[in-house]
């Protein structure tokens, strides 16, 4: 068995859980914490929640579910090669998406909006409540009960006012402390993940073109190596290899600048590492070129007037809906009738951010179309 690095998440001496339990059997903390994530309802509804493209759009865009897959096949290459927790990293990557709303990121500002008088909305808190306290499969406790790291990890940013609120997990966001390094990675391969897949997924899509990207410095650079080696690849053939170039190159980056990163602050265990300023990094020309194409994906393709008209009937699903809701809590179904008894808008937010996005529609329909059942 290959000897443990003193600076990574070690399951045998996680904070634990909210509710004591037995300790695994045949898996480690972290493990149990990935699979019970996999098995969750919040999960599977993913596979049904926009990326970019509204899921009904095409059949071959990413979804949230396989957009996490990626995320976490991305952030679990890299903690092996760092020789980290992979099973950590994993199970934060997987649990990173599960609070997002339908329709993206237009659900999410809408349903901000609408939650404006109540405390706000934001899809990572969301996350953490859905593992904390939504998902309904355990007889002893409510959400998954997952460690203290894994929940740590899924909190990405946190206002000062919430972190007060959350306690353990918001504990670093005031004392001003880093997540793990297995949190770090998760993060960074999410950034990589959305970035090139988004290009990939812009392109099929026919918002965005070849010409317009040739523009792009990392992207131009893999699209030509890829030329010079297969000069006669058609269009498709030539994005997928483009893009996987890129990714390459990203992964490669990420690992070799984050153990450099990690040799000149050699922190002695995982305490050192909460206390240093962030190690898992890219070099800072690899971060240039990403926030290059990342300026690139906002410019042409995030507001696309395509999808900026998908962003508005979005806003106004989310919108009307917590509307007709908050207006008549009896048009919830009776389980978010009982939430809605204690806290009317936080459970409306709850049940709509839990939606599809052709669960949100159909509902939408049920409400205000006159002849829908």
């Amino acid at each position: 068995m290959p000897e443990r690095i003193p600076y990574a998440a070690d399951p045998r001496r996680s904070r634990g859980r909210r509710h004591l339990e037995a300790a695994p059997s045949g898996r480690s903390e972290y493990q149990r914490d990935r699979d019970r994530i996999i098995h969750s309802t919040a999960f599977r509804r993913l596979e049904y929640k926009t990326q970019v493209f509204v899921n009904h759009e095409g059949d071959l865009f990413r979804t949230r579910l396989t957009h996490s897959l990626e995320v976490a096949q991305l952030a679990r290459s890299v903690a092996r090669s760092l020789r980290l927790d992979e099973d950590l990293t994993e199970a934060i990557a997987l649990a990173h998406d599960l609070g997002h709303t339908p329709f993206g990121h237009s659900g999410q500002d809408a349903l901000n909006a609408c939650m404006a008088k109540y405390g706000g909305f934001e899809h990572n808190l969301q996350s953490l409540r859905v593992v904390d306290l939504l998902e309904q499969r355990y007889g002893a406790f409510d959400g998954l009960n997952l460690t203290f790291e894994t929940r740590e990890g899924i909190l990405k940013h946190c206002s000062q006012k919430n972190a007060r609120a959350l306690g353990d997990v918001g504990e670093r966001f005031i004392r001003k402390l880093q997540p793990t390094l297995e949190a770090q990675i998760a993060n960074l391969a999410d950034e990589i993940a959305y970035n090139n897949h988004d290009v990939d997924d812009g392109l099929r899509s026919g918002l965005l073109t070849l010409e317009q990207l040739a523009g792009i410095r990392i992207f131009s650079r893999h699209m030509k190596s890829a030329l010079r080696e297969f000069p006669k690849l058609n269009d498709r053939r030539l994005v997928h290899e483009t893009v996987r170039r890129m990714i390459g190159t990203l992964v490669t980056d990420l690992t070799r600048q984050s153990t450099l990163n990690i040799r000149d602050r050699a922190p002695a265990d995982l305490t050192a590492v909460r206390s240093t300023p962030p190690l898992i990094s890219f070099s800072t020309k690899i971060k240039l070129e990403q926030q290059e194409l990342k300026q690139f994906l906002r410019q042409n393709l995030y507001q696309h007037y395509r999808v900026a008209r998908m962003s508005t009937k979005a806003r106004r699903i989310v919108t009307e809906l917590f509307g007709a809701f908050r207006d008549d809590p009896k048009l919830l179904p009776p389980e978010s009738q009982a939430r809605a008894r204690e806290d009317n808008a936080r459970a409306i937010a709850d049940y709509i951010a839990g939606m599809t996005d052709r669960y949100a529609i159909r509902e939408y329909r049920r409400l205000f179309a006159v002849d829908a059942a």
